[in-house]
């Protein structure tokens, strides 16, 4: 299994980005689907999730980025709107088959990881 992030580049804040992850060698119809980031020197975060027809968002994004997944092209992406300098970061696309929703928010949970891409928003 495979996934692959794409999208990131350098914004302006305000600006909106939408990230994609193409996953491969499994389908996507079950299990959850996630989004975590890592700025410099701070622990990687959860941003949201995607289980079923259920989203999770993490307390920093929620109202700002939306995921959703297209499971007949096996994707999912991340739509990041009104960037703000403390988004910027590497962001990951996870895949988790077998997660449960208690765990959704949990990086230990997903067992498939994208390579990452940047993201940096500037003032």
């Amino acid at each position: 299994v495979q996934l692959q992030a794409s999208g990131g580049g350098s914004v302006q804040s305000g600006d909106s980005v939408r990230l994609l992850c193409a996953v491969s060698g499994r389908t996507i119809r079950t299990g959850a689907l996630a989004w975590f980031r890592q700025a410099p020197g701070q622990d990687r975060e959860f941003i949201a999730s995607v289980k079923g027809g259920t989203t999770y968002y993490g307390d920093s994004v929620k109202g700002r980025f939306t995921i959703s997944r297209d499971n007949a092209k096996n994707t999912f992406d991340l739509q990041m709107n009104v960037l703000r300098p403390e988004d910027t970061a590497v962001y990951y696309c996870a895949f988790g088959p077998t997660v449960i929703t208690s765990t959704v928010r949990s990086q230990s949970a997903y067992y498939y990881w994208g390579q990452g891409t940047l993201v940096t928003v500037s003032s």
